[in-house]
């Protein structure tokens, strides 16, 4: 994806973002070419939510890359960072368990938040477990 931006003389400038090499640690890759070397660059507010896109989208690209076979844990094991398995990216927020029952809150990748009950010993399926875990 390219971003137009322009840098603080008004050069005009591609930014691109890319998930870095399947290799080693994961990292997010940004190339920015143009005739200005500028270190301080401006966008509209437009291509800052692309931009914004363009990184999140690069990083599930370059943690996922790295992933395994998708993993199942009992409700009252998740913990915050874990990620979802399904077609929206779902990550844990906040997990407290009450008993049977367990109250997960749940962020989205577009940055909506909401919590859902489930009954402690309920599978619920990972796409990814939190890092170190």
């Amino acid at each position: 994806m390219s971003i137009e931006i322009e840098d603080t003389e008004g050069r005009g400038a591609a930014l691109e973002v890319t998930p870095g090499p399947a290799e080693g640690a994961p990292r997010v890759g940004i190339l920015i070419e143009g005739p200005s070397a500028g270190a301080s660059w401006s966008c509209s507010p437009a291509a800052a939510r692309e931009l914004a896109a363009a990184l999140v989208g690069a990083a599930e690209e370059a943690e996922n890359a790295r992933l395994s076979d998708p993993v199942t844990v009992k409700a009252r094991e998740l913990l915050r960072g874990d990620v979802r398995d399904g077609d929206r990216v779902m990550t844990v927020e906040g997990v407290r368990v009450d008993g049977a029952n367990v109250q997960v809150t749940w962020t989205s990748g577009g940055g909506r938040s909401w919590s859902q009950m489930y009954a402690a010993e309920a599978d619920i399926r990972l796409r990814r477990r939190r890092p170190g875990r």
